[in-house]
């Protein structure tokens, strides 16, 4: 299948900045009572903010020209009480509008980490855990500015430019338009950057993306870099990724820093038109000295949110890459989902029947794994599965789980097929104890429990007794509750899995899938653990997969698997006798 290498850049689909930008604003209108609260807020500041040059033109115009200080004074407290209201509201709608931003970012990011969740295991097969971990945490957190700033800086900006530029209009056209003369050379400043900003910021989240992936990667194999002295190599890819995310983000910088410059020339010219017109052209007399200093006011009021919103813009185009990379992984259907009017699947008596089934991986359809194959499992049956690696055993055991998709053929569990009930209830009557002997932090107790979260301490302790665990726990200081990290640190590789191994036991399942359960215990504990094993299989369909023949020859039946199919069945005395493919490897073994 095609995997997405830690130094291979992530593919991601071309998307309207439009349609992002809509659907992320959405997620706003989850919190309506909370924008409603904002927007009345705004509403008051903004209007503050419009009429404060209209209180200074009456000021000069009406006030200072009759030489009443009385009505001078009178607006003057009024002013400040304005302005006292106006900075209170736009405190409060700036803390707001912050506690607004974090409950949607935490909103995008349950939402994102929840459909994660439902993606099927090829989805992780194809690309490094530390691209996904980008952009569940660093990719969201980019967007909390620009949610907060379209509220609080976007939309209040935008209406004071339109507010002012209307106000401008009706008090005098003619400065009016000279003020406004440059906006069409912003405009196309403007667009110019934008054009190649946003490739570049897409570049430079692709470029973090593969430096967080090395990272997770280099940090998860610590053991092995250090083991085979590898950090001068490591140090020098880390080094090689780091200088392609700083080039990255320079490139980007250069565009996105020309917003500014931009912004302030357009509003020299416009400020230089404006006096240029009102004096040479227009004469002095023409307009009262408390209308030109209005409109000097003005347009300081009408250009300061124009860069505020150039400022506002740049932003966008820096974190929009963010939110379409996001988007991309919430618009990643899940392979494998329940089929609309899914039904529950009962409780299970164990019977397994694959019919017909073939499968292959859907990037590489050519390359068949499972091909046309049939059996079926009678319930209690403990069936074990050998045969050379890449043969397909571990595939068989992922079909019956429903963890890939069969291309042709069906699966059904006494009688039902998989695709007609529902994951959940399908997965809760099976239990899987795989290669991988992954511990969470937490406690021992925490770790077994997590096979059945409703599990009592007493079951908990069967099923470490069952599998020989509980004497080794005992032993530590705390017992049960002794604190463990996600590698297990204190315990032994054959502990590690034995906790493992109690944690599958204690779900009880219906049907138990056990891949290379024992392969790294010690041989004494081994016998030990096939002890409590043969008492866990009885009444339960179980498929064990094992290179160790010794481990399976009490299996009812074993399949021997080889390209794809099942070359031959039976026990492990008829398979002897036939001195066939399994009598080759089980005499290969103990040679």
């Amino acid at each position: 299948m095609a995997v997405n290498a830690i130094r291979q850049d992530e593919e991601q689909k071309e998307v309207l900045k439009k349609d992002t930008l809509v659907r992320l604003y959405k997620y706003l209108l989850y919190f309506k009572k909370e924008l409603t609260v904002v927007a009345v807020i705004m509403a008051v500041t903004l209007t503050i903010n419009m009429i404060s040059p209209l209180i200074l033109e009456r000021a000069v115009n009406v006030h200072v020209a009759a030489g009443d200080i009385a009505g001078l004074v009178r607006l003057g407290v009024a002013s400040v009480c304005l302005f006292l209201i106006f900075a209170a509201g736009t405190r409060a709608r700036m803390l707001l509008m912050s506690r607004l931003s974090n409950q949607v970012l935490v909103k995008i990011r349950e939402e994102l980490y929840a459909h994660i969740q439902t993606l099927s295991f090829h989805f992780f097969d194809s690309r490094p855990t530390g691209k996904v971990l980008a952009r569940l945490i660093g990719d969201v957190n980019s967007l909390k500015d620009l949610l907060s700033d379209s509220v609080t800086k976007l939309i209040p900006d935008f209406l004071t430019v339109v507010g002012v530029a209307a106000i401008m209009l009706v008090k005098n056209a003619y400065l009016a338009m000279a003020a406004l003369l440059t906006l069409p050379i912003l405009a196309a400043g403007m667009f110019f950057i934008q054009s190649k900003a946003h490739k570049l910021w897409q570049t430079f989240r692709k470029k973090n993306s593969n430096l967080n992936a090395f990272v997770h990667e280099d940090l998860s194999g610590i053991r092995i870099v250090q083991s085979f002295a590898a950090e001068e190599e490591t140090r020098k890819d880390f080094y090689m990724l780091a200088d392609e995310q700083r080039n990255a983000f320079r490139d980007a910088v250069r565009y996105a820093d020309g917003f500014g410059p931009v912004v302030e020339i357009t509003w020299g010219l416009g400020g230089f038109l404006l006096y240029f017109i009102g004096i040479r052209v227009l004469g002095v007399g023409t307009v009262e000295i408390g209308t030109f200093l209005a409109f000097s006011t003005y347009l300081s009021m009408f250009w300061s949110p124009i860069r505020n919103l150039a400022s506002f813009y740049n932003k966008l185009i820096t974190n929009l890459s963010a939110a379409e990379r996001v988007f991309d992984i919430l618009d990643t259907p899940p392979e494998i989902a329940d089929k609309e009017g899914a039904g529950e699947l009962p409780q299970l008596q164990g019977e397994v029947e694959f019919s017909h089934v073939t499968f292959a991986y859907e990037d590489a359809p050519e390359k068949m794994i499972l091909e046309d194959v049939n059996f079926t499992v009678r319930p209690g049956e403990t069936i074990a599965l050998v045969g050379p690696t890449g043969a397909g055993k571990t595939t068989i055991v992922n079909l019956i789980g429903r963890f890939y998709e069969v291309t042709k053929g069906d699966i059904l569990l006494d009688g039902h097929s998989i695709r007609d009930v529902s994951i959940q209830s399908l997965r809760s009557q099976m239990g899987i104890m795989t290669q991988d002997n992954f511990l969470f932090s937490g406690t021992i107790r925490d770790n077994i429990r997590y096979g059945r979260l409703d599990a009592t301490d007493e079951e908990i302790e069967a099923a470490a007794k069952a599998v020989n665990a509980h004497e080794f726990i005992m032993e530590l200081e705390k017992g049960y509750d002794t604190e463990i990290s996600e590698r297990g640190s204190r315990l032994s590789i054959g502990q590690r899995q034995l906790l493992a191994f109690a944690r599958t036991m204690v779900s009880d399942p219906r049907i138990l899938i056990l891949d290379e359960a024992t392969s790294s215990i010690d041989t004494h504990t081994e016998r030990l653990v096939q002890q409590g094993i043969e008492r866990l299989l009885k009444g339960r369909t179980s498929f064990v997969i094992a290179h160790r023949l010794s481990t399976i020859r009490k299996a009812d039946r074993i399949f021997v698997i080889d390209q794809g199919n099942i070359l031959e069945e039976g026990s492990h005395d008829e398979l002897m006798r036939k001195k066939g493919a399994y009598y080759q490897l089980y005499e290969s073994q103990f040679q």
